[in-house]
């Protein structure tokens, strides 16, 4: 069939790359489809690389109108349209009739017969709220079929109905559909099992210990060694477990992000404080996002230097710097059968070389690699591009993408009961 995925700004648009994928396989052709949020969850670039086909998130942009009507063109090519995840917002538009994204002017393109599936996601209260029912009636009297929300554990770290379906279940409810000549108000949608709606998965009562950001190693009171990193990629690590049901200790180097809701926060600064605190954490997976400085001064200087009074006579300052504690080889060099420890390796040129060995010498069971300076790529942005080395030896390639959806394909390679 051909199948237009519409996206919109629900947090679970992470998965739309998985999405793509799985319908492809299931031998569909996938075109794509965004609202302006949705972009700000999963980059309209992996999507297209999954679907092979340019995204359309600009109604306006110049390279997708086809005779000035690009969308009645697309709803005439499709078989059927599926909008995953639909937020609150984009239930609110539909049932109004606002076109003002291309998702909404993509689906009121459709010829009548073409049936619309329609896959909610959003926090349990939104989803109960009085004006989403109303909304969601209302779509469907217009002909939409919806697709019931799963229950599991949500983005807010809480649990209850509001989950994006399970990718195969959407897969199987679209594939089932036999287009019908009328789209049926009442049509009854198969119920995903209860296995898929449990939120239950591998790290499930896990205990996942997490570092992030950078560390500060002190000159003197004022001045510090440091680096650039934000703590943005550990940070969405650990909420990422924690949504999978995992026992979450985040240990943080000096970020200004705020603690996560549901998790065991400990703020450090340097990289021996980081390390201590560490090495007290019990963990069945410990992942080291951390960037820790490798060196700190041998003596830190009491108060605020004198520049006249530490330099010598041409007024240069020499600071003796020692090694400091490796953490990551520490855990790996520590762990017991069943534990995992996964590193990163943020590299500038021999990226995968330098992982590879890094994996190795520190004794872990999964690295992730990326490229320092890289675009979309590396510290303080919201993005990252990364490859993934196993201990077995596998090497996959991942397009950019938000920190988050790094996050998910993490830990989707990680797996305790192995």
């Amino acid at each position: 069939m051909n199948i237009i995925l519409g996206i919109t700004g629900s947090v679970s648009a992470y998965k739309t790359p998985w999405l793509v994928r799985d319908l492809r396989r299931a031998g569909h052709d996938v075109r794509v489809v965004m609202t302006p949020s949705a972009t700000r969850f999963v980059t309209p670039l992996a999507l297209e690389a999954v679907s092979t086909h340019a995204v359309v998130a600009d109604m306006f942009d110049p390279s997708i109108q086809e005779g000035g009507s690009w969308h009645v063109h697309l709803a005439q090519w499709a078989d059927v349209m599926l909008i995953a995840p639909c937020s609150a917002t984009t239930l609110a538009r539909l049932a109004s009739g606002a076109s003002d994204t291309a998702v909404q002017l993509t689906a009121f393109s459709l010829p009548k017969d073409t049936p619309l599936f329609v896959a909610p996601a959003m926090d349990t209260d939104m989803w109960h709220h009085p004006a989403t029912q109303r909304n969601v009636d209302r779509i469907r009297t217009d002909g939409a079929i919806v697709i019931p929300p799963a229950t599991g554990a949500l983005a807010s770290g809480l649990q209850g109905e509001g989950r994006l379906p399970e990718l195969d279940d959407l897969v199987r409810i679209v594939a089932s559909h036999e287009l019908p000549s009328t789209s049926d108000p009442t049509t009854t949608i198969p119920e995903p099992d209860a296995a898929h709606l449990s939120g239950a998965g591998a790290l499930t009562g896990r205990t996942v210990l997490i570092t992030a950001g950078p560390t500060h190693e002190a000159i003197d009171d004022v001045r510090f060694i440091g680096n650039h990193s934000s703590g943005k990629m550990g940070f969405a690590l650990a909420e990422a477990a924690r949504d999978r049901g995992a026992l979450v200790t985040l240990v943080t180097g000096p970020v200004s992000l705020p603690s996560p809701t549901g998790i065991t926060c400990l703020r450090v600064t340097s990289a021996q404080e980081m390390y201590d605190a560490c090495m007290q954490q019990p963990f069945d997976v410990a992942i080291c996002a951390a960037a820790v400085a490798d060196f700190a001064p041998a003596a830190r200087i009491e108060g605020k230097m004198k520049k006249d009074e530490v330099t010598d006579a041409a007024g240069n300052l020499t600071l003796h710097l020692q090694r400091t504690p490796d953490i990551l080889q520490s855990l790996g060099e520590r762990k017991r059968d069943g534990q995992i420890v996964v590193g990163f390796a943020l590299e500038h040129d021999n990226v995968i070389d330098y992982a590879r060995a890094k994996l190795v010498r520190k004794h872990c069971d999964m690295i992730v690699a990326n490229k320092a300076g890289g675009e979309r790529s590396g510290f303080g942005v919201s993005d990252n591009t990364i490859t993934i080395i196993t201990g077995k030896g596998d090497v996959t390639d991942y397009p950019p993408m938000s920190k988050r959806a790094c996050a998910e394909v993490i830990l989707d390679h990680i797996d305790p009961s192995a």
